[in-house]
This record gives C-alpha cells, structure tokens and sequence, in this order.
C-alpha cells in the first residue's frame, strides 16, 4: 500500500525540489542544505534558491512513491530525494529522478518500439552543487535526462558534478544561464 504523501506546493518553479525521506543523520542533512544554499560562486551569477521538503510523512519513502507526488505538479522536470545513500555517502549525493520519462508511455508502438522495449534511464545520483545546474537545464530543455546519467557513467564515483566549479573541457555539460 502507497502512503498518502502530502501535496507539493512550490511558489517558483526555477527552484529545484529536494526531498528529504531519511532522517538518520541530521548533521549529514545540515551538510546537504549547506552545500544548496552556499552563495554560487565562479562564472554562476544566478540565485541558489530551492525548495526543501523536511517533513517526516517522507520518511522511507521509495523513488516510484516519490515520483508519483511530485507528478501532481505539471511545471516540475526533476525531483532530487535525499535517501539513505545520500546520508551516508561523504559525496551526499542526491537521487535524482526525471518526470518526464512518463511523457513516452503513450508512444505508438509501430513507430516507437525500440524505446519502448529499453527505455531511457530515470534516476541517477547528483552532487549537492550540480543539483542547480541539472534542474535548470532539464527546465529548459537545454540537456536531456539520458545526458546526464551518460555525465555521471564518466565520473569515477558515478555521479553528476557541476562543470562550472572545474575548468570546461570538450563534452562537459552546459550553464543553465541566468
């Protein structure tokens, strides 16, 4: 049986929605809203704003549970969800799990059946400072979900990063913008 999930009300839909459903380690958590709210440094001159669920009714609650509350809010590409790995992972990487893998389930399976049959990955773990780059750019448009989970198969701890925090190099993702 589902939890009945509280509704999500968001006032801007440039802020990404991060979800808090593990509440072992609440130094760990102090870590993660940190490292969203620290003033944007480098080439970013854009607002670090971002939408905090802290609400035990989250506790333990799964990736799928998860996707379906935030469905309820047609604006939203993403949700980030700090679970257990996040925790307990010096990274603190939040999972990340993409919407808009449900606009393919209507697809005409004459046309579409190849991805029908592998359908493209929706979730994958992104660093606390990446969290701003990766929702601004699937807000756009700019960078599609599959993009970046081929971004963190490259990194050596499998995770998204932001590239504006390194020295570009050819590949790497782009600036949402302001």
């Amino acid at each position: 049986m589902r939890k009945e999930l509280p509704e999500i009300v968001r006032a801007d839909e440039w802020a990404p929605l991060v979800i808090r459903t593990d509440y072992t380690d609440d130094a760990a958590w102090g870590e993660i809203v940190a490292a969203l709210a620290r003033a944007v440094e480098g080439e970013r001159d854009w607002a670090a704003a971002v939408h905090l669920v802290e609400d035990r009714r989250w506790d333990g609650v799964t990736g799928d549970e998860a996707l379906a509350a935030a469905a309820r809010d047609e604006e939203l590409s993403v949700v980030f969800l700090a679970d257990d790995v996040t925790m307990r992972s010096p990274l603190r990487p939040l999972l990340a799990l993409d919407l808009g893998a449900d606009d393919d389930e209507d697809l005409d399976p004459v046309y579409y059946q190849e991805l029908i049959d592998s359908p493209p990955p929706r979730e994958v773990r992104v660093v606390p400072d990446a969290v701003h780059m990766v929702h601004g750019n699937l807000q756009l448009a700019n960078v599609d979900f599959p993009e970046f989970v081929e971004d963190a198969a490259a990194d050596p701890d499998g995770v998204v990063r932001d590239v504006t925090a390194a020295p570009a190099s050819p590949g790497t993702l782009p600036h949402p913008g302001p």
